[in-house]
């Protein structure tokens, strides 16, 4: 990339925008955290991993080598994300009376096929935990060599207390250790193995009664949720990679921990950036299982929802989400899922029609103020919804070529189909749904005969049935575009 011209990424760890600049160029490390596959993937880990699809396409598509590393959690994930209570997946296969590798299985299946629905690109490696059960032993120990953790009737924990003396704790998070500190007595009344309440295990004895266990220096267990992520990152992508991504919510103290969890073995800081995603409203309250006003996607996809008025596909649901900052909130109402449904037709209209305009011998468009803008915005952390604005402006410059009002050579127009398919197919992710039907060469066959039908009542000036054709198409929301040379048509859903 020109250095004129660099990517700035919001950085969760200085809590600024900052030059991207890859530890090793031209590879770049990406990881982000997975789902816990206990049940059906929700939209917000949906918007998430859209989120680094994102990234993941730009950075190939700027020419970097990209190791995208997404894991899999099958065990070790506790129902109340603490260091207490049962594993996710083993409550679910005592509900379901099945194993829990058929539970990790039925789930993991359906987040691939949920994912692929959107058009998100599998990562270049997706490790489970489960896989990786040794490494997580090795860097325990490691940390319990450095002295940074404590073994307790079989269960091993990180001492916050004591790495909070060399290193900083909260730096992430922006949580302060001093103020954590007076609360230490009563949260360890009862008996509590910690030595102080922020300490988190690392390993945890399991019970008779768990299945999902293994042999370990300390005892039969399972490894504490945190580290896997800490083992996984750092083996396929080094003790330092470039960036680590999430959403909000793992911010602490899952991402925190992994920071502690990887000084405390090696002492490295494990990312460069580190880059979070926000959460989902729903009409401006939070989403949430309790409120009833959470979608699993194909709720969303087929209506089937007392909230929703009606289905929507996956690439309104995807245009939608690139229409909101990555950082910011995204509200849910049928009014912005359907605006985005307009949207979204629209650009794909739009494209449609530049891949069909005819170059004149000189261009009175500005191709390269287009092109300059949507990169621009890109390289601002992202900026998505800026770089669709600029996309649906370069929508009227089309439209303006198109309806002779303006002139495009063919050496710009080639730029500007180019510009288009790599901005909103490459790395948007966008997909012209009416290529994809099955019918679709049938369709173009039938409107072709239609057409032709019209220009012949044309020619015989016949326009009563001209406008009656033209009128009919549109009922079904079928535009008809005449010019001096043809005439071309829309499906408008």
């Amino acid at each position: 990339m020109s250095v004129s011209n660099p990517l700035y990424i919001y950085n969760s760890l200085s809590r600024k925008k900052e030059v991207f600049e890859p530890l090793n160029p031209p590879f770049v490390g990406l990881y982000v955290c997975g789902p816990t596959v206990y049940s059906d993937v929700h939209l917000g880990n949906v918007r998430s991993f859209l989120t680094f699809d994102v990234v993941y396409r730009y950075l190939t598509y700027l020419g970097y080598n990209v190791r995208y590393v997404r894991n899999i959690t099958d065990v070790g994930h506790l129902i109340d994300d603490s260091d207490e209570g049962d594993d996710k997946i083993e409550k679910r296969a005592r509900l379901e009376k099945i194993e829990p590798m058929e539970i990790v299985q039925k789930y993991t299946n359906g987040f691939h096929d949920t994912v692929t629905q959107f058009n998100l690109i599998p990562p270049s490696i997706e490790p489970t935990a489960t896989g990786h059960i040794v490494e997580q032993i090795e860097m325990i120990q490691r940390i319990i060599k450095n002295g940074f953790a404590y073994e307790v009737n079989g269960s091993v924990y990180f001492d916050v207390k004591k790495y909070s003396e060399k290193h900083n704790y909260g730096e992430l998070s922006g949580r302060k250790i001093e103020d954590q500190l007076e609360q230490t007595r009563e949260s360890l009344e009862g008996g509590n193995e910690k030595k102080f309440f922020a300490d988190f295990a690392i390993w945890k004895n399991a019970s008779p009664e768990t299945i999902m266990k293994w042999d370990s220096p300390w005892g039969t267990g399972v490894p504490g949720w945190h580290l896997e992520c800490s083992v996984m990152s750092t083996k396929y992508l080094g003790q330092a990679f470039d960036i680590h991504g999430g959403g909000m919510d793992l911010k602490f103290p899952h991402h925190e921990c992994e920071i502690a969890q990887s000084v405390g073995a090696d002492g490295v800081n494990p990312v460069k950036y580190w880059m979070h995603g926000n959460m989902l409203t729903v009409n401006g309250t939070k989403m949430s299982k309790s409120l009833g006003n959470s979608f699993l996607p194909h709720e969303l996809i087929s209506g089937d929802h007392p909230l929703l008025d009606k289905g929507y596909t996956p690439m309104t649901v995807r245009f939608f989400f690139l229409q909101a900052n990555y950082k910011s909130t995204v509200d849910f109402s049928n009014e912005a899922l359907q605006a985005a449904e307009k949207g979204f037709n629209r650009l794909m209209a739009g494209v449609e029609t530049l891949n069909k305009l005819t170059p004149s011998e000189v261009s009175s468009v500005d191709v390269n103020a287009i092109i300059s803008k949507s990169t621009e915005s890109l390289n601002d952390d992202f900026n998505t919804p800026t770089t669709i604005a600029h996309l649906f402006d370069g929508v009227k410059t089309i439209n303006a070529i198109n309806d002779n009002k303006e002139t495009i050579n063919q050496s710009d127009l080639t730029s500007l189909q180019q510009h288009y398919k790599g901005f909103v197919f490459d790395i948007l992710g966008l997909v012209n749904e009416k290529d994809n039907s099955s019918d679709n060469e049938l369709s173009n066959e039938l409107m072709d005969i239609i057409i032709d039908l019209r220009n012949q009542s044309k020619e015989n000036k016949d326009w009563g049935t001209a406008d009656l054709i033209r009128d009919e198409l549109k009922k079904l929301n079928i535009s008809i575009k005449d010019t001096k040379d043809s005439s071309t048509w829309n499906y408008e859903k």
